[in-house]
């Protein structure tokens, strides 16, 4: 439930900050004075439109923040799941408007975009006015409504398990259901492209060793040159001109003389190891020139292995790739190849599963049945408290062509407010009253089922008088046990029935005007009751507002 609202510079609202409790609160006032513009502020803390036309005349920003308590579990999980947790049991929501027409939505003191923000709202408050009927008259949530008050979720989760594994397999044979001149072509081009591949039969990293090779062959002349060069000058040498080897005997030569004379300069290893390092280096540059041989044609021969390989980039940049394309190409074409016993084997599988689809759904059409007969009746006895005994309200069944979630039906509300006219689909109920009427007697029978935990109506008491106003107080007092309720009335008959009562009022300070919203003690209640009332002798009203709070019992 709502526990906190801060507006700021909304509209006429300068600053207001008010607190709720459970029951039901209700505010009013004299006609634009600013009571639907709180349901307005409202509905913008909770994702609504907004614009910079809101913000109060002649200030730069507007901000609204609330806070929630008790909430319900699905919207708890909601938000652990975005890692917005609640915060020792409470849920701190803050939206705040600027001329420039930029928004900042902050959740549990986090600034997060609008859609997101948006999605954590759903659930919160179910706003009714005279023109929406949020949860209620929308088709698609019938079944929802009818399931909740059922207590059939655990039969619903299990026909949806069942309509979801059958309908896998209804996608799975149109996969397979393409046309055999298609299957035809795709089994052609397949064993073309299969066949390709193991023509060539690449290895891995053969390409990268015929790259070098061919760089290898196509510098032969200039490789033998340069290792008979390096081999004279390392071993062999030139005429006037000693190897590299023989320079280092002579040094090696002389520097043993020296140390025979003077064994402080030991050298010795040093010219030995660079010595013998000098005559192998020369014995790998001689294997080397000796080994290397060029085959005549040898080069052709890597120039069209490369161009084969080349070839089979298509089907992958590196040999592990194209090889894993050559598999799953097999796999296809074993499926395609086997197309009939796989249709048998799904044909199979889908009756199995469509039995076990019909069991689960027509069980819970059962359920549904009795639990639509129970709403019927209820709704019976509801609607005639409120003036319409000759009303009719029905839960319509029409059966689905094939198994979905949600099973073998889709449910919607009828109604008719007059007898002998036909009930029609509540969405194209016309009076403003009846459909007052009905909304509060579904929501007096759904209060206790339904997640959402605060229920605002604006102006509920539209079109409804006499003897009925009164009961429609009583409803919405029999709603507020179970549920937060606020309601912005016109109507005494209503207001007596708060828990709590607001009034809002505007005043002029200088030359600025803003409204006030106040908690109305009872004295205060009375003479607003009276106000309300209207018409007559001032002490006749009085007396008459004093008879409403006290048959309401909420000076108790």
């Amino acid at each position: 439930m709502l526990t906190e609202l801060h507006v700021e510079n909304f509209g006429l609202m300068e600053s207001v900050r008010l607190n709720f409790k459970q029951g039901l609160t209700v505010f009013t006032g004299e006609t634009g004075a600013g009571k639907s513009m709180l349901i307005d502020a409202l509905g913008v803390l909770l994702g609504g439109r907004a614009s910079a036309d809101l913000i109060r005349h002649g200030e730069a920003q507007a901000r609204i923040e609330g806070v929630f308590e008790g909430l319900a579990h699905e919207n708890m999980v909601r938000l652990e799941k975005a890692g917005y947790p609640m915060e020792e049991g409470q849920l701190f929501l803050y939206r705040e408007l600027n001329s420039s027409g930029k928004n900042v939505c902050r959740v549990q003191g986090r600034t997060i975009p609008l859609t997101l923000y948006r999605s954590l709202c759903v659930g919160l408050v179910d706003i009714h006015g005279q023109i929406e009927h949020l949860s209620l008259f929308r088709p698609e949530t019938h079944r929802e409504l009818l399931d909740a008050l059922g207590g059939v979720q655990d039969e619903v989760n299990k026909v949806n398990q069942a309509a979801k594994a059958y309908q896998a397999l209804i996608r799975k044979e149109k996969e397979l259901s393409i046309s055999v001149e298609e299957r035809q072509k795709r089994e052609e081009i397949l064993r073309y492209q299969i066949e390709e591949i193991e023509q060539v039969d690449p290895i891995p990293g053969e390409e990268e060793e015929l790259t070098q090779e061919k760089k290898r062959l196509n510098n032969a002349e200039r490789i033998t040159s340069l290792t008979s060069e390096a081999f004279v000058a390392l071993y062999e040498g030139v005429s006037g001109r000693p190897a590299a080897c023989d320079l280092l005997g002579q040094a090696r030569k002389t520097l043993l003389e020296l140390n025979r004379l003077d064994g402080t300069f030991d050298v010795i290893e040093q010219i030995e190891s660079l010595y013998y390092a000098a005559e192998d280096l020369a014995e790998q540059v001689r294997t080397y020139r000796d080994s290397f041989e060029f085959e005549p044609g040898r080069l052709d021969q890597i120039e069209d292995r490369l161009i084969q390989l080349n070839k089979l980039r298509k089907y992958g940049l590196k040999v592990e790739e194209i090889m894993g394309k050559r598999s799953s190409m097999i796999q296809e074409l074993d499926q395609i190849t086997h197309v009939q016993e796989q249709f048998e084997t799904l044909h199979k599988d889908q009756k199995i599963t469509l039995k076990a689809y019909d069991t689960l759904a027509k069980q819970l059409s059962r359920k549904r049945l009795e639990v639509a007969q129970r709403i019927e009746e209820g709704l019976a006895l509801e609607l005639s408290d409120l003036g319409l005994e000759k009303s009719r309200f029905e839960v319509r069944f029409m059966p689905n062509t094939e198994p979905t979630t949600g099973g073998a039906e889709r449910i919607e509300f009828y109604f008719s407010a007059n007898l002998g006219e036909p009930p029609k689909p509540l969405a194209k109920v016309a009076s403003g009253g009846e459909m007052s009427r009905l909304m509060l007697a579904l929501k007096s029978l759904l209060a206790n089922v339904e997640s959402v935990g605060t229920f605002i109506f604006d102006e509920v008491d539209s079109g409804v008088g006499g003897r009925t106003i009164h009961k429609v107080g009583e409803k919405l007092a029999k709603i507020s046990s179970a549920k937060q309720v606020f309601c912005i009335t016109h109507a005494a008959q209503v207001a007596a029935f708060a828990d709590i009562h607001y009034g809002i009022a505007k005043e002029v300070e200088g030359t600025r005007t803003r409204s006030r919203v106040d908690p109305l003690v009872e004295s205060e209640r009375i003479e607003e009751l009276a106000r309300m009332l209207g018409g007559g002798e001032i002490e006749i009203t009085r007396k008459h507002a004093q008879e409403l709070w006290q048959r309401s019992g909420r000076h108790r």
